[in-house]
């Protein structure tokens, strides 16, 4: 029996992308969508074949569906407002909404653990960048310098980006004591160093053409390690969405991570 899906941001960019990605997906089945910004109705499905109902209000398309997970693509407000929504309905929860603090964390947490539902909540669903984090973390031990960049589209709103702050973490967990963060004598620009996290230096860059890129370079005596990932376009989140998914219907509890469904 295919998952019923309801895509909650679902006129924003990575909402698009989800829809259209749980549209062609075997197994999968989108029965409505929501978004702040839509009217009541119905929206014809990427191939076509098929509409679904669309409003600005979660509640009003959950009440009418028979859905069995909720997909966010939105913010910090929008993922809680999810939470408070879908939770009570006995719906399970995706989100990959950026900037969830660690009081919508907890949240989360309660509401999974009342209503016995699934949810996860995860910084990046790129693969690719979750194995990034799991590497920082296994060589962080062996430097005493370490450099973050992320780079990202000029529409991004916070900085840094939610997967740099976990690289970060990651690598002052494998290296408790934390990094050697040389400062500038004289600073000609006030912020030219970026921001210092613990010792990790962290810079944020946005601009057009980009979609999401990290950069972790950890520096010893004679030596660099460099550990980048890219993510072209937004399709490369799909893979890991998809398997948040079909694991969160069989998944009570809040999970945060995708590492903790990829077995890292």
């Amino acid at each position: 029996m295919a998952i019923k899906i309801v895509v909650h941001g679902v006129m924003g960019k990575m909402g698009q992308q989800v829809l259209e990605t749980v549209t062609g997906t075997l197994g999968m089945q989108p029965v409505g969508a929501a978004d702040i910004m839509a009217s009541e109705g119905t929206m014809a499905l990427p191939d076509g074949l098929g509409e679904i109902p669309i409003s600005g209000t979660l509640a009003d398309v959950l009440d009418g569906t028979d859905a069995d997970v909720v997909v966010d693509f939105t913010n910090a407000d929008g993922a809680a407002s999810v939470l408070r929504t879908a939770a009570p309905r006995k719906v399970n929860i995706v989100i990959g909404s950026t900037g969830i603090t660690d009081p919508i964390y907890r949240e989360a947490e309660s509401l999974a653990n009342e209503h016995d539902v699934g949810i996860i909540i995860a910084p990046n669903f790129a693969m690719g960048a979750v194995l990034m984090i799991a590497l920082a973390k296994q060589a962080s031990r062996f430097f005493d310098y370490a450099d973050l960049t992320e780079m990202h589209h000029e529409a991004k709103i916070d900085s840094p980006s939610g997967t740099a702050l976990a690289i970060a973490n990651a690598a002052l967990e494998g290296k408790p004591g934390g990094f050697i963060a040389p400062q500038s004598e004289k600073e000609l620009i006030e912020g030219a160093r970026g921001a210092t996290h613990q010792g990790v230096s962290v810079h944020s860059a946005r601009m057009p053409g980009r979609v999401a890129h990290h950069e972790l370079v950890f520096g010893a005596l004679g030596q660099t390690l460099t550990i980048r990932h890219d993510s072209v376009n937004r399709e490369s989140f799909m893979p890991g969405v998809t398997l948040a998914i079909n694991e969160v219907v069989n998944r009570k509890g809040l999970t945060v991570g995708l590492d903790k469904i990829m077995g890292l």
